[in-house]
């Protein structure tokens, strides 16, 4: 199945998490403590990565997804990166079928809510880092699982959606 990456869209990606974006005012904060809420037996990790760049196309044959708590990404030193989320199916585990795919640019940040299935960080242009943050501390903080391969691919006109 391909894959072509969308533009960014906060709606669109709303059953999935949040896109971080800046406040349109100097002065202005944008609050987003709540995807951050203290979870009993769990610990708040933060920290900062470091990911190797990658280049379109590009194969995607396993996803994550952390049953627990959210996953907080703030880009650090990021040009681009590429952001691929998929609804769970009737039996809990990822349907591909309803991946959705988009490149971010590095002054956005990405949540990805409780249980949502993800693809892992993939950045564009250059070797990047992001800061982390999210609450662990159960055996199955994250679960990978492998999906048959979705090529991520450029097209002149971009589709949020699979194409067969």
């Amino acid at each position: 199945m391909i894959l072509i990456p969308g533009e960014p869209d906060s709606a669109t990606f709303a059953p999935f998490g949040a896109l971080i974006e800046r406040p349109a005012m100097h002065g202005d904060r944008r609050i987003y403590s709540d995807w951050l809420l203290p979870i009993e037996t769990c610990a708040l990790q933060f920290h900062i990565n470091s990911v190797a760049c990658s280049k379109l196309p590009l194969m995607l044959d396993q996803v994550e997804c952390h049953p627990h708590a959210a996953q907080v990404f703030v880009p650090l030193d990021v040009s681009r990166y590429l952001v691929m989320v998929m609804p769970s199916g009737p039996d809990g585990g990822p349907d591909p079928a309803g991946a959705l795919c988009m490149i971010l640019p590095g002054s956005m940040g990405v949540i990805y809510r409780a249980g949502c299935w993800h693809s892992g960080v993939t950045v564009l242009d250059h070797d990047a880092s992001f800061a982390v943050l999210m609450w662990r501390g159960m055996v199955d903080d994250d679960v990978f699982v492998p999906i048959p391969a979705l090529q991520v691919q450029l097209a002149a006109m971009n589709s949020r959606r699979t194409q067969p």
